[in-house]
């Protein structure tokens, strides 16, 4: 299952690409949300290599997750891949700057089950694609707009 959605953002790619980077923010978003999230991996600098583990509640259930982030070509593309028992994933961001002040933010996320269960989950999220998609698109549409005014106050 695959599901795609862009916005534009009025702010240069490098400052898109230093908020879709900005790791700890998430993290906390997550925490605040009451996913559990702790970054395993002994990196020393952003890039290519970190793992997390995260735990949350979905559909009733408490999940297991492990991120780790594949590519990190900045200030251009980032890609993660996520496996959770029976189910993979994998995130790709990339961003195209449109003009000097503009900057074209591409989200392609995929699903890939792995066993029956999952197979099930993902058949019904497929029922719900038009509704996921367009939640997706609120999400990116509001992180967008929290980008352009954190730009607008730093500029």
């Amino acid at each position: 299952m695959q599901l795609i959605t862009n916005h534009d953002i009025e702010a240069p790619i490098e400052h898109v690409f230093t908020s879709v980077t900005d790791f700890d923010g998430f993290a906390r978003r997550a925490l605040r949300r009451g996913a559990e999230v702790s970054r395993v991996d002994s990196c020393t600098e952003d890039g290519e290599g970190m793992i997390w583990d995260t735990a949350f509640g979905f559909r009733g259930k408490s999940r297991k997750m492990r991120i780790e982030l594949t590519e990190f070509d900045a200030p251009n593309k980032i890609a993660a891949q996520s496996e959770m028992t029976g189910l993979n994933g994998m995130l790709v961001m990339d961003l195209v700057a449109l003009s000097r002040q503009r900057t074209r933010l591409s989200i392609d996320l995929t699903l890939a089950p792995q066993s029956l269960s999952a197979r099930l989950l993902v058949q019904s999220l497929k029922l719900a694609r038009g509704n996921l998609t367009k939640r997706l698109s609120k999400r990116l549409a509001q992180f967008a707009t929290e980008i352009e005014e954190d730009y607008k106050r730093n500029a």
